[in-house]
């Protein structure tokens, strides 16, 4: 029950229902503030406990000073959590693990359970291992159950032994176009209560649902377990930045190319930590198909959240994916009422403001490996003959692997005549026909991901393409891995009924899957020619996919250089074969009549696109899908499962174990120590991603993961993901820091997961999970040295699970991203900071220092240390920066971690 101090706790009729609500016009100053903050707003008013949540917290709200920096910490209460089977796995891992903890703390292993409704997409396991023909989905639906029936029949159980959890089962669709489509609220109903639906993911595309008006964001696994168990996220009042949208895109641009275009312009700004809130008469002129394009990206360019009133739009869309009139009217009744509507000509009080025409926006794509570097499509071409110099070995003929790490200097490769390096290779296929690739050649054509794949008008403006394509006798290239891999069945449905499908499929566009593939690293291998072409030439071929995220190492290990494109770019592209073709000019091919074909030829025009997207797409098609999609298939319910209300755990098994995480746990906190005699791990360089640090992508036999699988009787073939295995901290630890493009500038002329290891004479180069185990044995703490953006990428809760299983004690860096900043202090690793302007390079920091660090004690008298004092054997000290950043953190870190505050706390009630 809500205190009420602002007598704010009220009715709201709506038909023949009536709803509790907590006015947000009884809190002065709430009119002016951005709809972001209002949903904060609301969500204190109903919290309200005169103790974490007090009144003072709810004037802080209201009377938000947008100027001023962020210094106020609130506790927001999510409505829901909703999670991905790969970091959803450990969180029920976790969740099992606590019940084993509280019973043998004396507490009730009941009480850990979700208190607020979870839901859990299975979309990251499916692999495209099968494509280009008409069983490929049948084929690696079935390899995935092959691989994950033990991860599966563990969600199985999780979803009978929790209450409030819920699972969506494998072949059903993409999170975050499933949260869209069907689970959002919107406005949530729930104890005769009605208010804002808002949500924590275990994905940083969390975002995706902004687009629907829903305040929610990706966090650790760590957060979103905290947050199932009832404990409220610990944040300060963010700056919000207002994004004016104007005019209306032009025909021949898409979503893909707008979504670019404002990641470009917000990486530009900086907006890493604040929401972003889209408002304008250019909104309404906006589809909430690209709203919802728009808010997924918001990891890409930084922000927390990015999201966009409620609007007549918003109702449309409810309409569309089948939710119940009563509740479309709820949505409107309640966003009136409470001022959360949008009124296009408002003018909210933002802390910083950009704008932009939405007529100036120009076909795009980003590459060759950070989202925010955005390429005008005219000048793919030349951009590309600049970028592969980067790529390729300083001596052409050397055939030596080349691959700069993210924060490498550009090489001074020499180019062929034409001004870019080429060396073209001979491929024989296995119909024995041959053909021939360069560097540039596209390998991979992947239609995939939510955050294209859940808008129709890029959709059907790919089919379309594939359509005239065929018609024209064109197919694509020979070398291509082409795949289609939609975010839900409702995208094959309209293809179906728009009699589109067979012209995908004839270009090699297939059904592979629903799911996530291509985005994050499930490609599944080149054909066996191409890869060894690839390989034995050192070839820097290509990617072109209508995906969020294009790091190094993320999307095939045999590929280099990764483009994000609109799913019709997506199409031209693989017709094309190559990045050294200007798609805007040259011919992609020849015709039945020997004529060349150009894109303008085989590119649909606007009134085609919508005409389709108006006739083939209805509400029918959403209430089929989604009319029992939580029961699963015959597959499915066929798994068999244990019983109990704690999990049976397999001592055999090679994908779900026990972790350590509360081994020799007491109810009384262990005081905050100094750290001293400290080594380095890793130094690392700028942008250094989350996807460097977790585990990801394929699992190498001649890997510290691939000789624990071996030892554990795993069949090289059977080995699976990283991800798959998300559920087993064994092979998770051993993978950690092994990205294979990782570059540790204390092993110089290596790449992946090397160090040296300072226990050894001469510190020889070993492995990083190797060097950690035998510093653990000495008793000897570690550190993580880096630079700028440290922890970018997607909110993987493994990424700091790892790190500190790995032994790491604290991080240094120049800056983080956010998620991954409060997920080491949710692992008890102390992120620092370098003072400003400093850098380890300026520090003469070489990390072969042994270092200490004092002054950390002064959390245990329950304050947070601005700073703490470093200093090495050799000398150098500073005053690091402690990126503690709220009350709430510094309690999660004297606790050893978030879990074990939530463990605490529970046992204790």
């Amino acid at each position: 029950m809500s205190a009420n101090s602002f007598d704010a706790r009220s009715t709201l009729r709506v038909g023949d229902e009536s709803y509790e609500i907590f006015r947000l016009d009884k809190v002065e100053g709430s009119a002016r503030l951005p709809y972001s903050l209002k949903v904060l707003l609301e969500n204190l008013l109903r919290t309200e406990d005169g103790a974490n949540i007090t009144a003072d917290h709810i004037r802080a709200v209201g009377g938000w000073d947008s100027q001023a920096q962020p210094s106020q910490e609130i506790q927001f209460t999510p409505a829901r959590v909703i999670m991905q089977d790969f970091t959803g796995v450990p969180c029920v891992v976790d969740l099992a693990t606590m019940r084993e903890a509280v019973k043998e703390l004396g507490g009730d292993p009941a009480k850990i359970n979700p208190l607020a409704p979870a839901e859990l997409v299975i979309d990251h396991s499916v692999i495209a291992d099968k494509f280009g023909t008409n069983d490929a989905f049948a084929q690696n639906v079935e390899l995935e159950y092959g691989r994950n029936k033990e991860r599966y029949q563990f969600l199985r159980w999780g979803q009978t032994a929790f209450d409030e959890f819920k699972v969506v089962p494998p072949g059903t669709g993409i999170v975050h176009q499933v949260n869209i489509e069907h689970l959002a609220r919107t406005v949530m109903v729930r104890n005769g209560q009605a208010y804002p639906d808002t949500l924590v993911g275990t994905d940083s595309h969390t975002t995706m649902v902004n687009g629907l008006g829903v305040l929610g964001w990706g966090v650790g696994g760590i957060e979103a377990e905290a947050a199932m168990l009832g404990q409220p996220v610990s944040m300060l009042i963010p700056r919000v930045v207002g994004f004016k949208l104007t005019g209306e895109l032009k025909p021949g641009t898409t979503a893909t190319d707008l979504v670019l275009t404002i990641t470009e312009m917000l990486r530009k700004h900086g907006v890493v930590g604040k929401f972003v809130e889209f408002y304008g008469e250019g909104v309404s002129a906006t589809s909430l198909a690209n709203r919802a394009t728009i808010g997924n990206m918001s990891p890409e360019f930084g922000s927390t959240a990015a999201i966009f009133p409620i609007d007549g739009e918003t109702l449309k869309y409810l309409r569309l994916t089948g939710r119940d009139e009563q509740q479309v009217a709820l949505v409107e009744a309640y966003a009136k009422e409470q001022g959360l509507w949008l009124d296009p000509a408002a003018e909210p009080d933002f802390s910083e403001k950009l704008e932009l025409d939405l007529a100036t926006v120009v076909p795009s794509i980003a590459g060759p490996k950070r989202p925010q570097d955005r390429i005008v499509l005219a000048n793919a071409k030349e951009q590309f003959a600049q970028d592969v110099r980067n790529y390729v070995s300083e001596d052409e003929e050397s055939g030596k692997e080349s691959f700069p790490a993210s924060d490498a200097p550009a090489s001074d490769a020499p180019a062929s005549a034409n001004g870019v390096p080429s060396r073209p290779t001979t491929v024989t296929a296995p119909d024995g026909t041959t053909y021939e690739i360069d560097h540039g050649a596209v390998t991979v054509a992947a239609i995939t991901s939510c955050t294209n794949t859940s808008n129709p008008y890029v959709m059907v403006a790919a089919a379309l393409v594939a359509k005239k394509a065929v018609e024209k006798g064109l197919t694509r290239k020979p070398w291509v891995k082409t795949t289609l891999a939609p975010g839900s069945k409702v995208v094959t449905d309209y293809f179906d009924k728009a009699g589109l499908t067979p012209y995908l499929d004839k270009v090699g566009f297939n059904l592979v899957g629903y799911g996530c593939t291509t985005c994050i690293g499930n490609s599944g291998p080149l054909p066996e020619e191409v890869s060894k072409a690839v390989n034995e030439h050192d070839l820097a071929v290509t990617s072109v996919l209508s995906g969020n995220r294009n790091f190094e190492g993320r999307i095939n290990p045999d590929v280099k250089m990764n483009y994000l494109a609109s799913p019709p770019l997506v199409v031209a592209y693989a017709i094309a074969g190559s990045m050294k073709v200007d798609i805007t000019k040259d011919a992609l091919g020849i015709d039945q009549d020997g004529q060349p074909v150009y894109l303008a030829d085989i590119w649909p025009s606007e009134a085609e696109v919508n005409d389709v997207v108006a006739n083939s797409i209805g509400e029918d098609m959403f209430n089929k899908s989604y009319q029992d999609v939580f029961a699963g298939d015959a597959q499915w319910q066929a798994l068999s499962i244990p019983t109990g209300n704690t999990f049976e755990w397999d001592p055999q098994s090679t994908y779900v174990r026990k972790p350590p995480y509360f081994e020799g746990m007491t109810m009384e906190t262990t005081p905050v120590a100094d750290i001293t005699g400290a080594r380095v791990l890793a130094k690392l360089g700028d942008s250094v991603t989350t996807d460097h640090i977790s585990p990801a992508g394929a699992i190498k036999a001649d890997t510290p993961a691939g000789t624990y699988l071996t030892e554990h009787g795993v069949e090289r073939r059977d080995f699976n993901s990283y991800g798959s295995r998300r559920g087993n901290h064994e092979v998770m630890i051993r993978g950690t820091f092994a990205n294979i493009r990782l570059r540790n500038q204390i092993a110089p002329g290596t790449e992946g997961g090397f160090t040296r290891d300072f226990t050894q004479a001469d510190a020889p180069v070993s492995f990083i999970y190797d060097a950690s185990q035998n510093y653990q044995a000495a008793g000897t703490p570690l550190v993580i040295l880096a630079g700028k953006e440290y922890g970018s990428g997607s909110s993987r809760d493994w990424a700091a699970k790892g790190t500190a299983l790995l032994g790491v004690k604290a991080v240094i860096a120049e800056s983080y991203e956010r998620i991954h900043r409060s997920n080491l202090i949710g692992m008890g690793v102390l992120p620092l900071q370098f003072p400003e302007g400093a850098t380890a390079e300026a520090l003469g920091l070489t990390g072969e220092e042994t270092f200490s660090f004092t002054g950390v004690t002064e959390l245990n008298n329950g304050t947070t240390p601005r700073t703490v004092k470093v200093s090495t054997d050799t000398g150098v000290e500073f005053d690091a920066v402690v990126r503690i950043d709220t009350p709430g953190e510094a309690d999660y870190y004297r606790n050893g971690g978030i879990m074990q505050y939530v463990l605490r706390s529970l046992i204790r009630k």
